[in-house]
């Protein structure tokens, strides 16, 4: 049976890439099952979108923001009714559990919200002006069309964290999902054409990145670039934008610390670990990668969490009993196996796992075992680069100062938990870690849509997604002065005196 052929998106019009090529989304936890094909772009199906979206800037940015947030709040309510469809369609395409893709589409739900309350909150400030009889004030500006790259573990969830913001502020876009993950991308355009949005306003081009991604950062009329993903592609992105003089905003890497001292309730700690570590499977920029433990609980925690890290149930996610679905594709699974060798040869242990799942429906998809290695020292390559998968490290500690020295001792500064009962080792941590995130007994995942999200150092150059942070990015400020002297003034040299 052929599968479905899906097109790109091109001023409200679906339409197949000029070279008329596709590509195929494989499910990963059965490679017998394809979830559609996609429209393979290049730079002249990217020309078409930002044309497209160019003409459409001329009236959206006119449309009253209050209007424009209508259509955001409307989508919401479309999210909500297809929630269970489209996270079943996710799972199909990416892979984590339901639960996860029932978040996800949550997600993108709380930020259409969210962001739908913003359109009549798009505060500037009115100030006093140094002159008499003049007024001072700013004003937030829409910027263009802004060119959005995004990855494929949270494929609805982080396109509406770009879509929607912008949109609010009177951008247009366009959009590259992940080529593996780009259904999901289009459900969520489907949900906001649905409930309104003018033709053009978004455009999605699907493929991949070197063909469809770079020509978006190097269109002349793109004006501003959003990507996320790996620090290393973050790196070229960044650059190239800054060539071009558009802002750029980075959401890249992370090798996220939880600490867990001596006084901590091990039994939350180990819930917390387990989800930080294990849920979608590893695969999150924020997942919690290092565990930093003080010596006097290391054994017994270790223990427990091999045995709750063995014990999990890992297969296909459409499978409400499954616990753990698999990676997303086999570049990921030998990532994950190169880890795991590069720690053994550093003199590190590998307690459980340490390999792809085989036999029976295994054999089918791109699976790994829940890992737990040990015996990590600070200063290793599995305790400093990030694997991205279902892989986790222990780390002995001597106190909250060791900890912290540690956990900071990484070129990334994403995510960082603290697990203590001591009010005072809390607000400290909080005040310490190098990180955009910190949680106090909470695992290091399970970010909320009105809060920024970002980074420090190779994380991220600043910016953040989620929150007012994000009008920040999708706005620009402009000061408006109206004098009503009726009389040249001068700033700075009338009222020297």
């Amino acid at each position: 049976m052929s599968s479905r052929i899906y097109k790109n998106l091109i001023g409200g019009q679906w339409a197949p890439a000029r070279s008329g090529k596709t590509f195929r989304n494989i499910n990963p936890a059965n490679h017998n099952d394809i979830v559609g094909e996609f429209a393979l772009s290049a730079a002249e199906d990217v020309d078409d979108a930002v044309r497209a979206a160019e003409k459409a800037y001329a009236t959206w940015r006119l449309t009253p923001a209050p209007k424009r947030a209508e259509i955001l709040y409307r989508t919401g309510e479309i999210l909500l009714k297809r929630k269970e469809e489209y996270a079943r369609a996710m799972t199909r395409e990416m892979g984590k559990v339901l639960s996860e893709t029932r978040g996800d589409v949550q997600e993108a739900i709380d930020t259409a919200f969210y962001m739908a309350g913003e359109g009549r909150r798009l505060f500037g400030q009115t100030t006093p002006s140094e002159l008499q009889s003049k007024f001072a004030m700013s004003v937030r500006m829409p910027i263009g069309v802004a060119g959005m790259i995004c990855p494929w573990n949270f494929p609805m969830a982080i396109p509406s964290w770009k879509l929607f913001p912008a949109l609010v502020c009177g951008n247009t876009c366009v959009i590259k999902p992940a080529e593996d993950t780009p259904l999901s991308t289009i459900h969520l355009v489907e949900a906001l054409i649905e409930a309104g949005l003018p033709p053009g306003v978004v455009n999605i081009v699907t493929g991949f990145g070197p063909e469809a991604g770079a020509p978006i950062i190097e269109h002349p009329g793109t004006r501003i670039i959003s990507f996320t993903g790996s620090s290393e592609v973050g790196r070229i992105v960044g650059q190239a934008a800054a060539g071009l003089f558009k802002p750029c905003s980075l959401e890249m890497g992370g090798k996220n610390a939880m600490i867990v001292l001596a006084d901590a309730n091990l039994d939350l700690a180990l819930d917390g670990a387990l989800w930080g570590a294990f849920g979608t499977t590893g695969q999150r920029c924020t997942a919690t990668s290092r565990i930093i433990v003080e010596h006097s609980v290391a054994e017994e925690f270790t223990a427990r969490l091999v045995a709750r890290a063995n014990a999990l149930r890992v297969g296909d996610g459409l499978d409400e009993s499954i616990q753990m679905g698999p990676q997303i594709n086999q570049q990921q699974i030998e990532t994950s196996e190169k880890y795991c060798k590069v720690a053994l040869e550093e003199g590190a242990q590998i307690l459980c796992g340490g390999k792809r799942l085989t036999g029976g429906a295994y054999d089918k998809g791109a699976f790994f075992a829940p890992t737990v290695v040990a015996g990590v020292k600070p200063g290793m390559r599995i305790a400093q680069e990030e694997v991205f998968g279902p892989v986790v490290s222990i780390l002995g500690c001597s106190g909250y100062e060791e900890a912290i020295r540690i956990a900071n001792g990484i070129s990334y500064g994403l995510s960082t938990a603290l697990y203590s009962r001591n009010v005072n080792y809390a607000f400290q941590a909080m005040r310490d870690l190098e990180a955009g995130i910190t949680y106090i007994n909470a695992p290091t995942i399970g970010a909320e849509v009105h809060l920024p999200f970002g980074g420090v150092k190779k994380t991220g150059n600043g910016h953040r997604e989620g929150g007012t942070g994000a009008l920040d990015f999708y706005s620009s400020w402009k000061a408006c002065y109206v004098d009503f002297s009726d009389k040249l003034q001068r700033a700075q040299i009338d009222n020297a005196e």
